[in-house]
């Protein structure tokens, strides 16, 4: 059933959200892990470099990384250190705040929900499943879904065409920059919710909303 809110230019039919960042708290685990790795290499990576790869698809990241640490023989000890340091962190994963109320209030509304996320396949089953919210979604795309990661629009529109749902009337939810161009790029409305990355003047102009968190998302549903 269409909801209609007056914050928004059009009823809203589903409900698209990103993974890493928005639903699970992954990212500051992955940036632990990656700054811990390079300094463990010798190569210590500064805020920026690491800004630059957050949302970004992996194999545009695989050459960018590759390049930093000065080739292959350079990216395969720092992807070891990396893996080992990640190991140890990833059971410690959390949901971010606000999403079992959000999902429980869109469950109620029958608004149908999926994940558009540019991890993969494995990792996205085991991190959301690990979490216990795996099952609350109808659809999940990863990158391996698709041939054009964020910030091309295919993971939404691929979504948006999963859940028969036509994408001007989905909302999509995003922490990062590369997500907010991908969802406007779909046509969908989109709210940012950031993590590690603010809010900067191009995604308020992309963004109908940038919320504090999700509790923030449902209250501005209603």
């Amino acid at each position: 059933m269409p909801l209609l809110v007056p914050a928004f230019p059009r009823p809203i039919h589903a409900v698209i959200f990103d993974m890493d960042g928005l639903l699970i708290d992954t990212e500051r685990h992955v940036r632990e892990a990656t700054m811990g790795a390079a300094d463990d290499i010798g190569r210590p990576m500064d805020d920026d470099f690491y800004a630059g790869i957050i949302g970004t698809p992996w194999p545009e990241t695989l050459v960018m990384l590759k390049d930093y640490f000065g080739g292959q023989e350079g990216f395969d000890r720092f992807r070891a250190h990396f893996t080992t340091r990640m190991d140890t962190l990833r059971q410690g994963v959390e949901m971010m705040a606000g999403v079992v109320e959000l999902l429980d209030r869109l469950e109620a509304l029958g608004l149908p929900r999926a994940v558009a996320t540019s991890t993969g396949r494995e990792k996205a089953d085991e991190h959301l499943r690990h979490v216990g919210i795996h099952h609350r979604f109808a659809s999940i795309i990863t990158r391996d879904d698709v041939t054009r990661g964020k910030p091309h629009p295919e993971p939404y529109l691929t979504a948006a065409a999963r859940l028969n749902v036509d994408p001007i009337h989905c909302l999509a939810l995003e922490d990062s920059h590369n997500g907010i161009r991908s969802a406007h790029g779909a046509g969908m409305m989109a709210v940012m919710v950031p993590d590690l990355l603010p809010a900067t003047d191009e995604m308020r102009r992309l963004a109908l909303h940038v919320a504090s968190d999700l509790h923030a998302v449902r209250i501005m549903l209603g």
